[in-house]
C-alpha cells in the first residue's frame, strides 16, 4: 500500500477513495483507523528493498508498506421471506 508518510515507522495515510481502486472481490486485510478528515491509517511491514521501491511512483512525502489482500468469501444466498 502506498501512502502519505506518518511520524509512525509502518504507518501510511491514505485517502477513503483510494480503497475504492482495490480488486474486485478483495479487501484490504489490516485495521484502518479514520482519521476523521478524509483518510485512514493503516499499518503494516515498511517495504525496505531497493528493487521493490524501484518499482514505485513515490512523491517525497509517501512511503510504502505491505499489508495482506483478502478475498471475499461467499456463503450462500439466504432465501427469501415472503
Amino acid at each position: 500500500m502506498q501512502g502519505w508518510q506518518t511520524n509512525q515507522d509502518g504507518t501510511v495515510e491514505i485517502p477513503h477513495l483510494l480503497t475504492g481502486f482495490a480488486q474486485p472481490d478483495t479487501f484490504i486485510g489490516a485495521t484502518m483507523t479514520d482519521t476523521g478528515r478524509g483518510t485512514f491509517l493503516l499499518s503494516g511491514r515498511p517495504i525496505t528493498e531497493t528493487e521493490t521501491l524501484a518499482q514505485l511512483d513515490l512523491a517525497e512525502d509517501e512511503t510504502a508498506i505491505e499489508v495482506p489482500k483478502l478475498g471475499r468469501t461467499f456463503y450462500g444466498a439466504t432465501a427469501a421471506h415472503r
